[in-house]
């Protein structure tokens, strides 16, 4: 990797912000547009907010974030130790909730889908979730 950085932070919903201010800034040096830096932090948000609502049910828990840069892509691995997913591929089903929240739409998974170039998911029932996600970044040529 050329560059990589490290963050873990409580699974509280004032840290989602923190954690889409670092995200973005961590990839600047890329100089991606407006649309890549939206499209990463609005990702990075559903990943947090996901850990935070559903990991750990708005419980006390850690979620750490690493990121590394290879060339022109970036990977964000957002882990948590939360109750883990029972079912991945149905949690990734659009409008599906865990949740028996009527606020929460069940599109988390489909937003990151749409907004990296890549998503993985692992996750182990009591154990805990990573989510590993990648985004080319556009090469600008001046």
């Amino acid at each position: 990797m050329n560059n990589y950085m490290k963050i873990s932070f409580p699974a509280k919903s004032e840290n989602e912000r923190l954690a889409r201010t670092v995200c973005a800034a961590f990839v600047i040096g890329l100089d991606p547009t407006v649309e890549e830096l939206t499209e990463i932090k609005t990702a990075i948000s559903e990943a947090v907010t996901n850990a935070i609502i559903h990991a750990y049910d708005n419980e006390s828990g850690m979620i750490e974030i690493t990121a590394g840069i290879e060339e022109n892509e970036v990977t964000y691995i957002i882990e948590d130790e939360g109750c883990g997913i029972e079912d991945v591929e149905k949690a990734k089903e659009p409008l599906f909730s865990g949740s028996g929240d009527s606020e929460r739409s069940g599109m988390g998974f489909s937003i990151m889908e749409a907004f990296m170039d890549e998503l993985h998911v692992e996750s182990v029932v009591r154990s805990g979730t990573k989510i590993i996600m990648k985004k080319r970044i556009t090469v600008n040529e001046k």
